[in-house]
């Protein structure tokens, strides 16, 4: 576990982390991005942070790749790409600097220093885990195997890498379908998010079956409550991941990934959405979308939040956390990482 304490008075040494009239006015195109969601005290605190990360940054050679879930101030203030699981895939494989700071969790670092191998692939907190990655061993996937021979074993990215090596192919929520449909086998094992699983085959040919596993912040949610914030204001927009329940994903006017909720509530500009997902995905596209008012309820991803500012710029202050994957372990799940990317960019998504 960090040391906070420890690392703030290190850092405070190193940087000039006080909040100044000199770094607010430093930042202010970055904080135009993000003024709807985060007032102007809070971001005199962040800016020291944001300008030292993004110095810091240049001397490193590093790139900064951070999750839909990211909030505000790294989204928007440090971040030089960020995208959903497959979108960060993707450009794990074309990053050119030699240091990849991942602002996510643990099995999206371990994707990036899968993809690349020679890279210095840091994350600021090691403790950044999740718990559908926690839910399925390699050891699983061999149940799931044995107890459905010759059916092929589609992984959700959301798992570790020794997972992802004991599968045929990986998929995200966004090519979820697309990937089980392209299976040659009439029988798919999708692993480990059962509900991710249940909404696929809602609207797959295939028969899917799958491991029990879920994430924590999406099994929160409940048709009840959905239904009845609808009737409280019939107006809004109920846009849903397909990580929730499929009973959730039936009340939804739409569902899909991080990246589709993006360009679902760009592309459809409705005057009022809820997004039924992690809550920084709302406060993250707020500026870019003022004629929409983005209602809740929302549920915060405990793992995600251990991502700060600070955290960044100790991980990068230090070059300490570096990501380290076994080697076979790595080439085997390269495999299914890359079958993935590959059949996406084969069928369009």
């Amino acid at each position: 576990m960090l040391d906070m304490d420890q690392i703030r008075t290190t850092l405070s040494e190193h940087y000039d982390l006080k909040p100044s009239q000199e770094m607010t006015d430093a930042t202010q195109d970055i904080y135009a991005t993000t003024s709807r969601v985060i007032n102007p005290a809070d971001w005199a605190l962040y800016a020291p942070y944001v300008v030292a990360i993004n110095a810091l940054k240049k001397e490193r050679n590093a790139v900064i790749l951070a999750h839909n879930y990211m909030t505000p101030e790294i989204y928007h203030g440090v971040a030089d790409f960020v995208g959903d699981s497959l979108q960060l895939a993707i450009k794990a494989t074309e990053v050119e600097e030699d240091v990849i700071v991942q602002c996510g969790v643990h099995f999206m670092a371990e994707t990036s220093k899968i993809l690349n191998p020679a890279k210095t692939v840091l994350i600021p907190d090691m403790d950044a885990g999740c718990s559908l990655a926690e839910s399925i061993t390699a050891k699983g996937v061999e149940e799931m195997r044995a107890k459905y021979p010759g059916a092929p074993v589609v992984t959700y990215v959301n798992t570790t890498a020794e997972v992802k090596a004991a599968s045929d192919i990986c998929c995200t929520s966004s090519n979820a379908l697309q990937i089980v449909n392209a299976m040659e086998s009439d029988t798919v094992i999708m692993t480990p998010d059962q509900y991710l699983a249940q909404n696929v085959a809602n609207e797959s040919h295939k028969k899917v079956v799958y491991w029990e596993g879920s994430c924590i912040v999406h099994e929160l949610y409940t048709p009840e409550d959905l239904r009845a914030y609808r009737e409280l204001d019939p107006e809004v927009k109920i846009i849903t991941h397909p990580e929730c329940p499929p009973a959730v994903v039936a009340e939804a006017d739409f569902s899909g990934s991080t990246s589709g909720i993006i360009k679902w509530v760009t592309d459809n500009k409705p005057a009022k959405a809820m997004l039924v997902t992690e809550c920084s995905m709302a406060s993250n596209i707020a500026d870019e979308l003022p004629e929409v008012d983005f209602a809740k309820p929302c549920n915060a991803c405990p793992y995600m939040k251990k991502i700060t500012l600070e955290k960044i710029l100790w991980s990068l202050h230090t070059m300490q956390d570096s990501v380290e994957v076994d080697l076979e372990v790595a080439e085997k799940a390269k495999l299914s990482v890359t079958k993935m990317i590959d059949l996406s960019k084969k069928l369009g998504l």
